[in-house]
């Protein structure tokens, strides 16, 4: 009995010696051995990163809804705006919103055909800023201008209608309008070639369009540079008021 002791505690010392610790210092880990070791290493890590993803998730969905529910109120707002006194308030209670811009867009053609230019003016500049880089922000930019024009503000129209016309991110169509209007300026203050080189514009910004077809007319009537006998040009409000009668509503199809 005494013999058997000695060989099962002989045995058991043996299989403590053979035991091995499993660390990066062992020399061939298995890939479960390599999972294990990083994952005491690194694993309240990996559970704050996991936390962190879903959290942000969260949030920005969240954000997204908020986002929605907020632009669908607005809308909603501006639909229900059905007259000026209402356009204004909107306005002026959601100053930054793309559809305050829209709201002062139709104030300011409202101001155009009822032939307020000054109101005009100062709606169509106040919607250009809200809606710029946009196409009805550059409509707004052209109405601007041609309030300017009928005001008698030639020199301003000018700069206005110059900017747009020269602008190659504006809509060929409105570059197009504005260059037949800067022809027709020029061509009222008795300056053919200058009104030629803006029907050029015109016919390369938009050739297929409604305003080029002005612009050919236009271009056809000018008398050739040389035939022009020397005089002073016109005042700028004489010339604005002789070219009243091309002006169109801005932005508007020419043939209406």
């Amino acid at each position: 009995m005494a013999a058997s002791a000695d060989q099962n505690s002989s045995r058991t010392a043996g299989d403590d010696r053979n035991l091995v610790t499993i660390d990066e210092n062992y020399l061939a880990p298995t890939f479960e051995d390599r999972v294990v070791m990083f994952w005491e290493k690194h694993g309240k890590t990996v559970i704050t990163l996991i936390v962190c993803v879903v959290l942000g998730l969260f949030g920005r969905w969240g954000f997204q809804q908020f986002a929605e529910a907020r632009e669908r109120a607005v809308s909603a707002e501006y639909a229900a705006a059905n007259d000026a006194a209402s356009l204004r308030a909107f306005a002026d209670a959601r100053p930054t919103a793309p559809l305050a811009g829209a709201a002062l867009l139709r104030l300011a053609d409202e101001a155009y055909l009822a032939g307020n230019f000054t109101a005009a003016q100062a709606d169509y500049e106040a919607a250009a800023k809200v809606l710029v880089g946009s196409p009805l922000g550059d409509r707004a930019r052209l109405g601007q201008a041609i309030s300017k024009l009928q005001a008698g503000d030639a020199a301003g129209a000018r700069t206005g209608l110059e900017g747009l016309a020269n602008d190659v991110a504006a809509s060929r169509t409105l570059r197009g309008e504005s260059a037949y209007h800067l022809a027709v300026l020029d061509r009222d203050a008795g300056k053919p070639a200058e009104a030629s080189k803006w029907t050029e514009l015109v016919l390369a910004s938009d050739p297929s369009g409604l305003w080029a077809q002005r612009a050919l007319q236009l271009r056809m009537s000018l008398p050739e540079p040389e035939a022009v006998a020397p005089a002073a040009a016109p005042a700028a409000t004489e010339a604005a008021a002789e070219s009243a009668s091309e002006v169109s509503f801005p932005g508007s199809n020419p043939e209406r």
